[in-house]
Formats: C-alpha cells, sequence, structure tokens
C-alpha cells in the first residue's frame, strides 16, 4: 500500500489539490470588493508557491500575510486591468463594428498577457508598480512560450466552466469550488521555470 504512503505521488497530489481548493475559496471571499481581485490573485500565487515547495506557515496564514504585503501595490496594478478589461468586454458585447475588430483583439492580446504575468511578479519580486506593469509587458513577449501556456490553462479552466454552464451544470458547483486556485497551482510551475535564471540570483 505504498500509494497511501504521506509521501506517494498520489497524497501529494491530494494534499495539492486540496489545498488548492482552499486557496480558491480564499481568493473568492477576498475578491468580494472586486477592487482587492489584485491583491487575492498575488496571495494566491504566493501561496500556491508555498504550498507545492513544502513551506510551513499553512495555507491560510500563508495567504493572508501575503494578502496584505501585496494589498496597495496589487491593487494598484489591478485597476488598470479592470477599467480596460471592462471597455475591452464591453467593446466585444455591444460594440460589433467591423472596423474595430482588428483594435479590439489588439487591446485583448495585450490585456490577457500583462495580465498572465503582473500578478505573479507582483507576489515574487520588490519593484515598484509601474516597474511590475513593464516587466509583465517584457516578460509576456519575451517568453511568450510561457506565456501561452500559461493562457493555456485558463483557456482550459474557462471552456470547462462554459460547457458545464451549458451541458453538465451539476458539475458547475465542483468547477467553481476548484476553480481558478487550482489554474494558479497548474501557472506556479511554468512561471518559476520562466523566471528560474531571475529567482536563482
Amino acid at each position: 500500500m505504498r500509494f497511501l504512503s504521506p509521501d506517494s505521488g498520489l497524497m501529494r497530489g491530494l494534499g495539492d489539490l486540496v489545498d488548492a481548493i482552499w486557496i480558491n475559496i480564499l481568493m473568492l471571499v477576498t475578491s468580494l470588493p472586486l477592487v482587492t481581485i489584485g491583491a487575492a490573485l498575488s496571495a494566491g500565487f504566493d501561496t500556491a508557491r508555498r504550498s507545492l515547495a513544502g513551506e510551513g506557515g499553512g495555507v491560510t496564514r500563508n495567504y493572508f500575510r501575503a494578502f496584505r504585503a501585496n494589498l496597495v501595490k496589487a491593487t494598484a496594478l489591478w485597476l488598470p486591468f479592470l477599467v480596460i478589461g471592462a471597455g475591452v468586454a464591453y467593446s466585444w458585447i455591444v460594440l460589433r463594428i467591423t472596423p474595430l475588430l482588428v483594435p479590439k483583439f489588439g487591446l485583448t492580446v495585450l490585456w490577457v498577457i500583462g495580465f498572465e504575468w503582473a500578478f505573479a511578479l507582483q507576489s515574487r519580486f520588490e519593484n515598484p508598480v509601474g516597474r511590475t506593469f513593464a516587466n509583465a509587458y517584457v516578460f509576456g513577449v519575451t517568453r511568450f512560450g510561457y506565456t501561452l501556456s500559461m493562457v493555456a490553462i485558463d483557456a482550459v479552466w474557462i471552456a470547462l466552466l462554459v460547457a458545464c454552464w451549458f451541458y453538465l451544470p451539476q458539475g458547475l458547483f465542483l468547477l467553481v469550488v476548484m476553480g481558478y486556485g487550482t489554474a494558479t497551482m497548474l501557472h506556479v510551475p511554468v512561471f518559476e521555470r520562466a523566471m528560474k535564471v531571475y529567482l536563482s540570483r
């Protein structure tokens, strides 16, 4: 029964899944004011990284410590994403004008690239908000393969959410509970590998 050993791959995987679910719940609760979504994303990433690395302290304690530490800067990072994202969403839903397709697509791509990197960078490095914002695009473009990997993780999660909504509503609750915390857990190894040269300094 070695697969039931605490050190087995199965048990470590189940432990990571439980941590991901709890991180997701914490992220949902702390994102309710909407303006705190950036801090929740940064705290979720930091907590997921520590959980995967086996660092102690407990998921809840690590999360709220990271949430407080990132609150001001992550909120300043998030507000432009919130405003621009709302504008882009409005343009896709309401402004169905053919000449706007190219700028809408371009803005969407820029928004996604920045979103995939900004809050992970905020959680991992101490920089001014403007530098973190700029670095999100520098790394998002220069490490485009990693960017695509993170986008693919999010795209699969969104596709599953949409599929459950239309075809399997009974599975929606489980998917929401596992939610973006699970996607964040999958982001961490990709980000850490992409930034390995900077993290080893």
